[in-house]
């Protein structure tokens, strides 16, 4: 809405009344036109207009509405920026209005036709300050974005170059060392302080990284890790397995390293797991003791219990095996590694999409064919000897382990503490993560053959009478009949079983075995 607007319809109300304010005594509306002239004659010095902006009624300003369309002059509305000058009709008339409703006086209106005035003597130099300031922001914008694609591209360059140098490092570290070896057993591969004073008690060698190992074992990096690295799921392993027939009935499976990793794992056994001490009760796979040795203790007891833990080493599995060589004072780098070059997972054969696989069927344990699986059960059994160690020495008995097989022998009085034993064994079996295989355990009196490990210990170490006659029947055959017509259970490589079954005689009872022999010998 315009000035012009707003004062008709605030007056349309009064008509012919005048728009002085209110305090005046009369109506504007009688006041003669030529007594306002005068007024005009003696205008404020600071009016530079004259009398231009003497009050008005509304007849007069309807009367100059008539005189010319207003709407048309050159000040329109929607202009805000512009001060329309006083010889405008339309911004006279309003100029005129506003005086005479007292909302501005003629001083104002001066003012600010004088502002105006200069305000369009200054507008050009605005405008191209504008323009300027326009030009120099464009400028401005298209520098910055310049520079940010400069900056842009120098960090992308940089970020090349950083990914480059961490691919050489990376290829340099592989080809120096190993960071990584499987999911779920390379945790501790970034520990490399091995502790020297407690590797150097036991005569140990000292190594602290994977270099170090693979110094020792005589191979590369490369070679190391290829042989030590975990997967669930390979098409080539680094064992050949195969099966044996158990005594018992039924198979047992066997894992033979291959050529590179079984000499990795002898130079472990030799320079590292032969030389860890074992408890007074292991006889199995310890230098100077065996099968006699394990019988030994217990020649002439009234009873002999013996225990199997099922599933031995199997159950030995690499968190167990590397806890080991920890605590000997090796890193947790040079453990993993070498637990891991003495374990491996029981895998199953499957075919997918025609490319046949091993697959895991379990965590890694130790492998039954491994040279080195014998020595480390020895030393993640020390605890579990022990403690059985104590449990005998309370009742008064002897115990001995020869890998899986545990052997109790006493007097009367185990008659009555045979189930306690039996339950007191089971119980630290299982605390110490294994189990005992209820199917094989016996309890032995002297009214029958007392067998330990194969050995009789009834009266003093021997061979089972049974045993004895089936070698001699073998070999008194074999004079007439030849000696492949006595592999009546078709044995392979029959002559090496037969030599095996001669050797276990000679080691118990030496007389014996070495007249086995002397017949053997003669066959051929």
């Amino acid at each position: 809405m315009s000035m012009f607007d707003w004062l008709f319809r605030r007056n349309r109300k009064t008509e012919n009344v005048p728009l002085v304010p209110p305090p005046a005594p009369a109506p504007v509306a009688d006041v003669p036109r030529a007594e306002a002239k005068p007024q005009a004659a003696t205008p404020s010095p600071v009016d530079p207009y004259g009398s231009e902006f003497l009050p008005i009624t509304r007849g007069e300003i309807i009367d100059a509405s008539k005189k010319g369309n207003l709407l048309s002059t050159a000040f329109q509305f929607g202009r805000p920026s512009v001060i329309p000058p006083a010889a405008d009709p339309r911004t006279h008339l309003i100029d005129r209005a506003l005086v005479t409703n007292g909302l501005l006086t003629p001083e104002d209106l001066t003012e600010i036709h004088r502002v105006g005035d200069e305000y369009e003597k200054v507008k050009p130099t605005e405008i191209g300050m504008a323009a300027a300031a326009g030009l120099a922001g464009d400028a401005a914008v298209k520098a910055y974005k310049a520079d940010k694609e400069r900056r842009k591209a120098q960090k992308k360059a940089e970020s090349a170059a950083r990914k480059a140098a961490r691919i050489e490092a990376v290829k340099a570290r592989r080809a120096t060392d190993i960071i990584f070896l499987g999911r779920g057993v390379s945790g501790k591969l970034h520990l490399r302080l091995s502790d020297e004073a407690r590797l150097a008690e036991r005569e140990l060698p000292v190594m602290h990284t994977p270099a170090d190992v693979a110094k020792l074992l005589g191979l590369s990096i490369k070679e190391l890790r290829w042989l030590a690295f975990h997967t669930e799921v390979a098409t080539r392993t680094h064992y050949v397995k195969f099966q044996i027939p158990k005594k018992s009935g039924g198979m047992r499976t066997l894992a033979a390293p291959h050529k590179k990793l079984k000499a990795a794992q002898h130079s472990i056994l030799s320079n590292i797991v032969s030389r860890l001490p074992v408890t007074e009760a292991a006889h199995g796979f310890v230098a100077g003791r065996g099968i006699v040795s394990n019988a030994n203790p217990h020649v002439g007891k009234t009873v002999v219990v013996n225990l199997d833990l099922e599933n031995f080493f199997p159950t030995v599995v690499f968190p167990r095996v590397r806890s080991v060589f920890e605590r000997y004072g090796y890193s947790g780098s040079v453990a993993t590694i070498l637990a891991l070059l003495c374990t491996e997972c029981p895998r199953a054969t499957v075919t997918y999409a025609g490319v046949q696989y091993e697959a895991s069927t379990g965590p890694r344990g130790l492998p039954q064919g491994a040279p080195t699986s014998p020595g480390i059960s020895n030393q993640v059994a020390r605890k579990l000897d022990k403690r059985l160690l104590g449990v005998a020495a309370k009742l008064g008995l002897t115990y001995t382990r020869y890998a899986d097989d545990l052997t109790f022998s006493g007097g009367e009085a185990l008659n009555s503490k045979t189930g306690w034993l039996l339950a007191k064994v089971r119980h630290i079996a299982q605390e110490e993560g294994f189990a005992v295989n209820e199917k094989k355990t016996r309890v032995m009196r002297r009214s029958a053959a007392q067998l330990v490990t194969g050995v009789v210990v009834n009266e003093k170490p021997s061979i089972s009478r049974d045993e004895l006659r089936r070698l001699r029947a073998i070999l008194h055959r074999a004079k007439t009949e030849g000696l492949e017509a006595q592999n009546r259970e078709g044995r392979p490589n029959f002559r090496d079983w037969l030599i095996g079954k001669i050797a276990f005689v000679s080691m118990v009872r030496p007389d014996v075995g070495g007249k086995l022999k002397a017949a053997l010998d003669a066959l051929s």
